[in-house]
């Protein structure tokens, strides 16, 4: 089938590299913590700015931030910063630069309080992904109540630019919620597992 015909959720279908993602990532589930923390990054980039803006630069933000090693990420010296605010393949603000390195230090407090920030964030769920229904026409959640106990969890754990609606955009990136459209699809693909 031509990938133009098949049947997806309309928010993807901007420019090719959003399709890609939502056709290979977007929704599928994530249980490795290098990528909880490389989407955390990003997403927290994004804060302001549209997806679009970021994923045209995830490729900037492996480079520049050591291909999401946290450990490595932790340790980046104020000097780095200062690079970091020179270089035009991410998003250069200071403020959403630090929160990555702060937020780096705090995923390996969470790692070993639950031995895997994987085990941690889907604590919130309930160790299996939600299933929401919606249909064309419907609006997309912003929010919900497993987002809002995370930011506050999160927040209470010294953890920056990571507000509800980022984390369920985040929740919806990384599998914790099934938000493709019940007609696209990967909803059932991602279903299934």
């Amino acid at each position: 089938m031509d990938v133009l015909q098949k049947s997806r959720c309309p928010w993807c279908l901007g420019f090719a590299e959003y399709i890609t993602y939502h056709d290979e990532e977007w929704g599928v589930p994530v249980y490795e913590d290098r990528t909880h923390f490389e989407f955390l990054v990003l997403e927290s980039a994004q804060a302001g700015l549209s997806w679009a803006t970021v994923l045209r630069k995830r490729a900037g933000y492996r480079r520049a931030f050591a291909d999401f090693n946290y450990a490595v990420v932790a340790q980046f010296p104020e000097s780095y910063v200062n690079d970091l605010l020179q270089d035009k393949g991410i998003v250069r603000n200071a403020l959403k630069i630090r929160a990555a390195i702060n937020n780096a230090q705090r995923f390996q407090e969470v790692q070993q309080e639950f031995g895997s920030f994987t085990a941690y964030i889907w604590g919130f769920v309930g160790g299996k992904p939600i299933q929401n229904k919606i249909a064309l026409g419907d609006p997309y959640p912003a929010t919900s109540p497993e987002s809002d106990l995370l930011a506050k969890d999160l927040k209470k754990r010294g953890f920056k630019f990571l507000g509800s609606t980022i984390l369920y955009a985040h929740l919806q990136a990384t599998g914790l919620v099934n938000d493709h459209l019940v007609t696209c699809f990967r909803y059932r693909e991602v279903a299934i597992g």
